[in-house]
């Protein structure tokens, strides 16, 4: 599957401090550990409706960490998926009257425009979870044939042959150190599990499971859905963790430095993948898992199903700058549960402005200091607001500059940093 096409990020003097982050499995700031490649899997959407902003800020939070590597010389290999098959979009196009490929395909293409609009760099590999089939049949099998994987039989018109993944026996097969068992990633405990499983797409009350928890590998074909070969599975259609997992482990090193996503896929989605991982090759998923908060509208999460949405390509439609866009979502540290507000947009819009302004009667030997101290911020959790503070005292400082020496070789430092550190052109 195509992916967007990245603009030019400009390269700027020295390079940026060590990098530290927030892990969400050991629940404490770290280093990450120097390597002369970084490698990042951030998960993609199901598409079967546009890019609302809290999709927007998760995956901005994660270009920051995308645009801090580069910054500091490294290389980073990125993949992302995208969902391409599952019952949201099939039941979405069944509610339209869409064929459902065709609203993938409608859907995929909005997300890559709002992507390039706010200036995200593409993912290396953007892989639909229908073309990992090939490699998600053998991944299953293998599961299977190792024990810690299932077949239900079929109750209440269900077919047989449904497959699941044994939580409770995948853990107990996990001796080495740094072994996966349930609540790795997470830290919950099980009742807070059980919630999250029914509300996030788990089945905890299906029939012939050995455990509540259990998620689903491969869903045998249904009449009137999709399917496809399956080999010894049957035909059928993935189940959703084990897209991401089979993805990773083809285009990333094993483990890989970060999984990314949004605060809502700690549990299930990247507690199990993360079991999937180390059941295939004894190996962890990722070294780091790091995730955005949740962004909402009048106090609610901003959801699909809540019908919520503040859009990226209605705002676009109506004439709003995507760059004001994205330094409203800045104004936010990625970790961060907040609302998206008439007023904090406004605030955006005039910050651009101020900032433009500034650019053009930049002091000379004011772009040096700025840069350091907006790099220092990003080396700090990512610190986005930090580094828009930064930029704040110093466009300040230049428009009081009257009647001072302005630099038009330091305007163009700021604009670079600005574009390269924020993704934010002037």
């Amino acid at each position: 599957m195509k992916s967007w096409i990245s603009r030019p990020v400009p390269e700027l003097p020295g390079s940026l401090p060590p990098l530290h982050l927030f892990d969400t499995a050991l629940g404490r700031v770290v280093e990450l550990e120097p390597q002369e490649e970084q490698s990042m899997y951030v998960c993609g959407i199901t598409p079967y409706d546009a890019t609302h902003m809290g999709h927007a800020a998760s995956y901005v939070a994660f270009d920051l960490l995308n645009r801090a590597w580069r910054d500091a010389g490294t290389r980073v290999a990125y993949v992302q998926n995208v969902t391409d098959v599952d019952d949201p979009l099939l039941e979405r196009a069944q509610a339209t009257g869409v064929d459902w490929r065709e609203l993938a395909a409608s859907q995929i293409e909005l997300f890559h425009t709002d992507m390039d609009a706010l200036n995200v760099l593409a993912p290396d590999h953007y892989i639909g979870a229908v073309e990992a089939i090939p490699e998600i049949v053998p991944a299953i099998e293998k599961l299977i044939a190792d024990g810690v994987a299932y077949r239900v039989p079929g109750t209440k018109g269900e077919p047989d042959g449904d497959v699941y993944y044994d939580v409770e026996l995948a853990g107990k097969q996990s001796s080495a150190t740094d072994a996966w068992t349930l609540g790795d990633v997470s830290g919950l405990g099980e009742s807070e599990m059980l919630a999250l499983f029914a509300e996030r797409g788990g089945d905890p009350d299906r029939p012939g499971k050995r455990q509540a928890l259990d998620p689903l590998l491969w869903r045998v074909a249904r009449e009137g859905e999709p399917s496809w070969p399956g080999a010894s599975l049957g035909d059928g259609r993935p189940g959703w963790h084990i897209e991401c997992t089979v993805i990773a482990q083809k285009y990333l090193p094993a483990p890989f430095t970060v999984q990314g996503g949004g605060s809502d896929l700690v549990f299930p989605h990247h507690e199990m993948g993360a079991g999937h991982a180390y059941s295939l090759s004894h190996v962890p998923l990722a070294r780091h898992y790091a995730h955005a908060g949740m962004v909402g509208l009048d106090g609610e999460k901003m959801s699909k199903s809540k019908g919520n949405l503040v859009l990226v390509s209605k705002l676009r439609a109506e004439g709003e700058e995507p760059a004001a866009i994205r330094l409203a979502i800045l104004a936010h540290h990625y970790r961060s549960d907040w609302s998206w507000t008439a007023e904090d947009f406004a605030a955006a819009k005039e910050r651009l402005a101020v900032w433009r302004e500034a650019a053009a009667k930049a002091p000379a030997a004011s772009a040096g200091p700025l840069v350091a101290a907006m790099r220092s911020e990003l080396a700090n959790d990512l610190n986005a607001p930090g580094a828009v503070a930064a930029v704040d005292h110093w466009a300040q400082a230049a428009l009081a500059a009257e009647g001072g020496e302005t630099s038009a070789t330091d305007g163009a430092l700021v604009s670079d940093a600005v574009n390269a550190l924020l993704g934010v052109e002037l």
